[in-house]
């Protein structure tokens, strides 16, 4: 254990304990609270390191398999393997700023990977498991690879990715690669080279590609170590809770609050690695190791409301909802099942949690909650550039928050498009009312005007899934002669209900009493799937060519109802 107690450790800490003892305040960590800035920083060495000096015995992560059985790692452990790690990869060739592409599962090796890499001061390449080979070639290529860790299920994919780069197997030994497993014969110990420049590059994510190729997100030594301090204040984590966040590794959301935030915190990391989503051994599993802060995507919420949740005779303290924001019904269905309210969290991987509803805090149905601690949110019409009640999201750069990426890696314009005028710009757009309280409109992109009205894709696609015949839905806007535009649901159907007549009636008449008239869902597609990016969200670009390809001339295509053929309706 190499822990190093700095003046920078201790920087974070008391601004890290601020937002501990302000949990359930949000004015007073709003109005007290200093993003640490120091010119060097090691997250693993001058925070992890000396909180496993202090916690040897305390849990850091536990991973719970299938079959449940499970294994618990302390702090001190991690600690002393990533030294191990750090210095094995030392010894075969791992340098300052070198790139490492991490295609690795919810396995003790990642978390080790993790650590070892932020010692050593290697840009990590956080890469999903699920990334095919012409995926990876893009990473190696636009990433500059030198080094891959990967599983040995996942080998095959590279053999035809070119490329100059060491490659490291996790499992079994592999032609060609380096097994990890020799890291366990390494020396121990590990010194460090030097200091950490803080503005050193520390991950390089690849985003999702909803609209077009993934962009190279740079994160620093402390956009994200420190960054996630907010996140650890949305989330409420106190030191010995029991973290458990639905992820998958790869995805900025897997370091929010997998790694960074309960580590932040002095929480246990806990993964549940199920073949298959089942919400009675989620709960039963959830229940027997005490799991006491829950985050999910609005996927997993909806599917644990159709179980009887009250199984679960111990309910987490906290309870959070990431990706998307959850339409009420669902938020009072677990209220009254566990006596918890979910709150919802806003961020990009471009940022760490920037908007959220705080622990104490009261809930709006809807809304995505109030700027957290260290974040000046700012609403500004894409038309006239001013800053009012609703419109893009931003972040004023006038304090410019820790927590915001360095840019975009390699592309200078597109990062100053994203950073002018003294903001950053999410390209969400979002409304905020008198109390504070911002919630979420769209994207930019995604959102559009039917005869002049604004249509917010996101709340029309609430609607629909209240429906019990809808599984998923995506509204778009559709080309109308008369209108512009008209909104268009493509709509996958839960089990027992058939694409046909009266389903469609039944949806469309459920729509017409929840929604303005203006709002109108004015034709249905059914589809068995919808086009999605690897990390499960919706292509809605897709979806808005097809309708401009089929639909430019107004004509309707087979299998498509539309409202006005349903005059009783009317």
């Amino acid at each position: 254990m190499t822990a190093q107690r700095t003046a920078a450790g201790a920087e974070f800490r008391a601004a890290r304990d601020f937002l501990q003892a302000n949990r359930d305040d949000l004015g007073a960590a709003r109005g007290g609270f200093r993003w640490p800035r120091p010119a060097e920083f090691n997250w693993a060495l001058e925070w992890f390191d000396v909180l496993a000096d202090e916690n040897p015995d305390r849990a850091a992560l536990t991973l719970v398999e299938a079959d449940g059985s499970a294994g618990t790692w302390t702090y001190g452990t991690m600690s002393d393997r990533s030294d191990q790690v750090a210095s094995w990869l030392r010894g075969l060739g791992v340098r300052r700023q070198d790139r490492i592409i991490l295609m690795l599962g919810n396995q003790v090796e990642l978390w080790e990977s993790i650590l070892a890499a932020i010692k050593l001061g290697a840009v990590i390449i956080p890469a999903s498991t699920l990334l095919a080979t012409a995926d990876l070639r893009d990473r190696v290529d636009r990433g500059n690879a030198t080094f891959v860790i990967a599983r040995d299920v996942d080998v095959p994919k590279f053999a035809d990715v070119p490329g100059d780069f060491v490659r490291i197997v996790v499992g079994e030994p592999a032609q060609g690669w380096v097994s990890y497993a020799d890291s366990s014969s390494a020396v121990r110990g590990f010194e460090p080279d030097g200091v950490t420049p803080s503005s050193d590059p520390l991950l390089l994510y690849f985003t999702s590609g909803t609209t077009a190729l993934p962009k190279l997100v740079e994160h620093s030594h402390i956009s994200y170590p420190i960054g996630h301090l907010s996140t650890m204040y949305w989330i409420g984590a106190r030191p010995g809770d029991v973290h458990m966040n639905i992820s998958s590794p790869g995805w900025a959301k897997h370091a929010w609050s997998n790694v960074f935030a309960p580590w932040n915190a002095g929480a246990t990391v806990f993964l549940y690695n199920y073949d298959r989503f089942d919400a009675s051994a989620l709960m039963r599993v959830m229940g027997e190791h005490h799991v006491s802060t829950f985050c999910a995507p609005p996927t997993v919420w909806r599917m644990l409301i159709q179980a009887d949740m009250t199984q679960l005779t111990h309910p987490p303290r906290e309870a959070l909802g990431a990706g998307e924001p959850l339409n009420p019904e669902v938020i009072a269905q677990v209220r009254r099942a566990w006596g918890v309210t979910i709150r919802d969290g806003y961020g990009q991987t471009e940022t760490c949690a920037q908007i959220a509803n705080s622990p104490g805090q009261p809930v709006k149905a809807g809304s995505m909650g109030r700027p957290l601690p260290g974040y000046d949110i700012a609403l500004i019409d894409p038309a006239t550039d001013e800053i009012g009640d609703e419109g893009e999201i931003c972040i004023s750069l006038a304090d410019r928050p820790v927590g915001l990426m360095s840019g975009y890696q390699g592309d200078g314009g597109r990062t100053a498009r994203a950073m002018h005028d003294g903001f950053y710009h999410t390209g969400d757009v979002g409304s905020r009312d008198s109390d504070g309280y911002i919630t979420y409109v769209g994207r930019a992109v995604d959102v559009f005007k039917a005869s002049d009205y604004r249509i917010s894709p996101f709340e029309l696609e609430s609607v629909l899934l209240e429906h019990p015949a809808v599984a998923e839905a995506a509204v778009v806007p559709s080309p109308d002669a008369l209108r512009l535009n008209v909104a268009k649901a493509y709509v996958m159907l839960a089990a027992g209900h058939a694409p046909d007549r009266d389903t469609a009636s039944s949806i469309f008449s459920y729509c017409l009493s929840h929604l303005a008239s203006y709002k109108r869902i004015r034709r249905i597609e059914f589809t068995s799937e919808l086009p999605k990016t690897i990390s499960g969200k919706i292509r809605r670009v897709e979806l808005r060519g097809r309708e401009d390809q089929l639909h430019g001339a107004g004509e309707a295509t087979p299998g498509e109802f539309r409202l006005e053929d349903f005059p009783e309706l009317r």
